[in-house]
């Protein structure tokens, strides 16, 4: 069975994967975009790897077939975007005459869409097929696969707005967006969030700082995820195109707002785990001592 899971898996990764470098030979028109499924090789390398050695069981802190799918998706997906946006007046006219199928008749900004949408869905359904990985427990692959979902509907509403708000052929912001997309992305491959450290009676002995990471792993990583790779990141580009780019409407403030919210919230919860925690640990000690 974990063969299995671990094979079709992966096998739906290199799937949606062809589908991106197809999309950009056509849309490009130009067969050398092909050598792009030679990004497809360590993924099928890891897989050959993983079955041998692991029987196809992922890592409990880090998904390497997450990673590599990322790695062969995202160039193909950055290609499709920038062209797009350099493209705009000439596409429609482009998908309207001519003998195209369905696939290529579709509206390119409704494919590079519909990509967005397929990649992130198969984030989340193919760490659910994934065998779990040493140490991880059911609870905590539920509350990945929540976070997931949550970080997914996200990271989408970001991409798909931000990219509207280019009015112009702006290739920088395209590229800056681009940028903090794919960083956001490697929330996917990481399972810090949930995953609890070891712990024992020892670590309430050591440092404070050794403590905080021994105790409260999974707090501080959710923070650090909060302020450098998601809201903190989408909060200072949003801020960018307001006051930069001079694009002002009701939703990108309101998506910045909900951003500084999260992060001013995230700055808090940091602040309570340094100074509450260890002072009511120290509290409880002196308690139990006669």
């Amino acid at each position: 069975l974990f063969f299995t899971r671990a094979v079709v898996t992966r096998a739906l990764f290199v799937l949606v994967s062809l589908v991106g470098v197809w999309r950009v030979t056509w849309v490009k028109k130009d067969l050398t975009y092909w050598f792009l499924t030679f990004l497809f090789l360590p993924l099928v390398a890891e897989m050959m790897i993983t079955l041998k050695s692991r029987k196809g069981k992922d890592y409990r802190w880090f998904s390497p077939p997450i990673f590599l799918f990322l790695l062969s998706i995202i160039p193909s997906i950055w290609i499709l975007e920038d062209h797009h946006q350099q493209n705009k007046e000439t596409e429609p006219l482009n998908t309207t005459f001519g003998n195209h199928t369905m696939l290529t008749s579709v509206c390119p900004n409704d494919w590079i869409l519909a990509l967005h949408q397929i990649v992130l869905i198969l984030l989340i359904v193919g760490k659910w097929l994934l065998p779990l990985g040493g140490g991880v427990t059911r609870e905590e692959l539920s509350q990945l696969l929540l976070i997931f979902v949550g970080t997914a509907a996200d990271i989408l509403e970001f991409v798909s707005e931000t990219m509207s708000d280019i009015k112009e052929s702006s290739p920088q912001l395209v590229y800056i967006i681009l940028a903090v997309w794919t960083w956001s992305m490697l929330q996917f491959p990481l399972h810090l969030a949930v995953v609890n450290s070891d712990q024992n009676d020892e670590d309430e002995d050591r440092l404070r700082v050794v403590f905080l990471l021994a105790k409260y792993s999974t707090d501080l990583f959710t923070i650090v995820e909060a302020l450098f790779i998601h809201d903190g990141p989408f909060l200072l580009l949003r801020l960018t195109i307001i006051t930069y780019y001079k694009v002002f409407h009701q939703m990108l403030v309101f998506f910045a707002m909900k951003n500084f919210l999260v992060v001013i919230l995230n700055m808090y919860r940091l602040v309570v785990i340094c100074q509450d925690r260890p002072q009511s640990n120290r509290s409880e000690n002196a308690v139990s001592v006669p």
